[in-house]
């Protein structure tokens, strides 16, 4: 298996578990962190391609939640949805793995590449 890229957030539970994970399957991988080193439109629309808006918004957690739902609707626009993941890229499901050419999104479809 090739090392694994995986996205996310270093504070997140589901991070957390991801990171578990991979390290108990002694698993090879490089950690990007949006936080600190934020995330390319180009490589959103990348994703938003491959997997499609619904798989890679996170629509559970707080930062969309907090939205009113004049905000949640003006993003079904796909250059503002961009936009706002790029600005808060929580609103981003976690973690994102990417795997040569393929793309994972959250932990049950990490846990099943596993070893």
């Amino acid at each position: 298996m090739k090392t694994l890229l995986i996205y996310g957030i270093p504070n997140c539970d589901t991070m957390k578990k991801a990171f578990i994970a991979l390290d108990a399957s002694n698993t090879a991988y490089t950690f990007h962190n949006y936080k600190k080193e934020g995330i390319s439109s180009a490589k959103l629309r990348q994703w938003i391609d491959v997997v499609g808006v619904d798989s890679l918004v996170n629509k559970k957690g707080t930062t969309w939640r907090k939205l009113d739902p004049a905000e949640q609707a003006a993003l079904t626009n796909t250059d503002k949805l961009i936009a706002w993941l790029e600005a808060n890229p929580s609103g981003i499901k976690r973690p994102l793995v990417e795997s040569g050419k393929k793309v994972l999104v959250g932990l049950d479809e990490l846990k099943a590449i596993l070893p």
